[in-house]
């Protein structure tokens, strides 16, 4: 899982990166809020966590700048800041969880992975609709115009995440690890390959889209118009 990191103590945010890294999961950390919310234009990321007291803003305030973008991406609050009050304020404003520092680290790991698999369950069987494509996940399949397009797994799982994110600039790392996962080694080429087939076999522009290349940086999905 890929991780965006709001913390301006160094401290912590070593302790938490150690953490997801020796779990498997890679982390991003970003000191101050203006600079969390640019990155999050360019960065995907599975989970988000938020420190309450920055620098520049308030967590509270870079929860509702997401939310306000109506990113649906789960976000956990992990701050000092542990009166009952504080929880409703940050959980009313769009946190779906929160953790008092310091953190014990199986249960940041726990409630990450939770708040993760909510959005896998959620995904995991609904069909995806953006016509003229018809993407169901639990056949692998792709209809266009009621027609079958035939796609190697990696194709599907490559047009599922794009489709998912329509509009927002998807890194290479987390293309490569959502559809190749973080464990493989895998040339950013094989990547590149991988976007051109699937331009091919959707026949994309005919049908009023395109996938943008960004160079040094990913790929999009977006409408012609």
């Amino acid at each position: 899982m890929r991780v965006g990191l709001l913390e301006d103590e160094q401290d912590h945010a070593v302790t938490t990166v150690r953490a997801l890294q020796e779990a498997g999961h890679s982390c991003e950390v970003y000191a101050q809020g203006e600079r969390f919310l640019r990155s999050i234009l360019h960065e995907t990321y599975d989970v988000l966590i938020l420190d309450w007291a920055l620098p520049d803003m308030t967590g509270l305030q870079v929860i509702e700048a997401i939310r306000q973008r109506h990113d649906t991406i789960p976000v956990l609050f992990l701050t000092s800041y542990d009166t009952e009050e504080d929880i409703v304020q940050a959980l009313g404003k769009g946190a779906d969880d929160y953790l008092v520092k310091p953190p014990r680290k199986a249960e940041l790991l726990a409630r990450l992975t939770a708040l993760k698999r909510r959005v896998d369950q959620r995904e995991a069987t609904a069909v995806l609709s953006v016509p003229p494509y018809v993407l169901d996940p639990v056949n692998s399949s792709v209809q266009l115009q009621g027609q079958t397009v035939e796609l190697t797994v990696r194709q599907f799982q490559l047009a599922l995440v794009l489709f998912r994110n329509i509009g927002k600039l998807l890194s290479r790392a987390y293309l490569l690890e959502a559809v190749w996962g973080l464990s493989t080694k895998i040339q950013t080429r094989t990547l590149d390959i991988h976007i051109s087939q699937l331009r091919s076999a959707l026949d994309l522009p005919a049908h009023g889209w395109r996938i943008t290349s960004v160079y040094a940086h990913g790929y999009r999905l977006e409408p012609l118009s």
